[in-house]
C-alpha cells in the first residue's frame, strides 16, 4: 500500500449549446479525453482554483456553479490516486482559439462535443455524461485510471 496521500483537483462541466468542451491533457499524445481543470493550490478556494485552471486550458473565463460529481481515479499497478471534484461552469469570456497555449503545456487539443459524439469518445471518468446532463450529485469511487 502506498504512503502518498491522493492528489485533488477540480475539473469544470462547460456547456456551450448543448456541446460539452473536452481538452486532451496528455503529454503522450493519447487519445483521452477528460473536462478543462487541474489540481488545487493550498490556500486557495476549490472556485478560484478552477478560475485559474480553466482559464489556462482554454483561454476561457468561466464562473463556477455546483458541483456535480466526485471522481476518483487511481493506477492499480502504481500509486497514483487523484479525487477530482468537478463543478458545473458558466461561460463569461475569451473564445476558443487554436493558437491558445496552455502555459504548462499539458492541453494539446480543445473541442466541443455533442452527446452523443461523447460517446464515441474515449474520456475519463466513464459517468462524465451523466454529470453534464444529469440532475444530481454522483460519487464515482476509485475508477482505474486507464483500461
Amino acid at each position: 500500500m502506498s504512503t502518498r496521500r491522493p492528489r485533488l483537483a477540480v475539473r469544470g462541466l462547460l456547456l456551450l449549446d448543448n456541446r460539452l468542451l473536452l481538452v486532451n491533457a496528455w503529454r503522450d499524445g493519447s487519445d483521452l479525453w477528460c473536462a478543462p481543470g487541474g489540481g488545487v493550490e493550498p490556500g486557495t478556494s476549490l472556485p478560484a482554483n478552477l478560475v485559474r485552471e480553466f482559464h489556462e486550458e482554454t483561454g476561457l473565463t468561466v464562473g463556477v456553479g455546483a458541483p456535480c460529481l466526485v471522481n476518483e481515479f487511481h493506477d492499480p499497478a502504481g500509486d497514483f490516486h487523484q479525487v477530482d471534484i468537478y463543478f458545473h461552469v458558466i461561460y463569461e469570456a475569451g473564445q476558443l482559439s487554436d493558437g491558445w497555449i496552455d502555459p504548462e503545456g499539458v492541453v494539446n487539443k480543445r473541442r466541443l462535443v455533442t452527446r452523443d459524439e461523447l460517446a464515441g469518445l474515449r474520456v475519463k471518468p466513464d459517468s462524465l455524461a451523466d454529470a453534464v446532463w444529469g440532475e444530481s450529485l454522483l460519487y464515482d469511487p476509485l475508477e482505474p485510471i486507464l483500461r
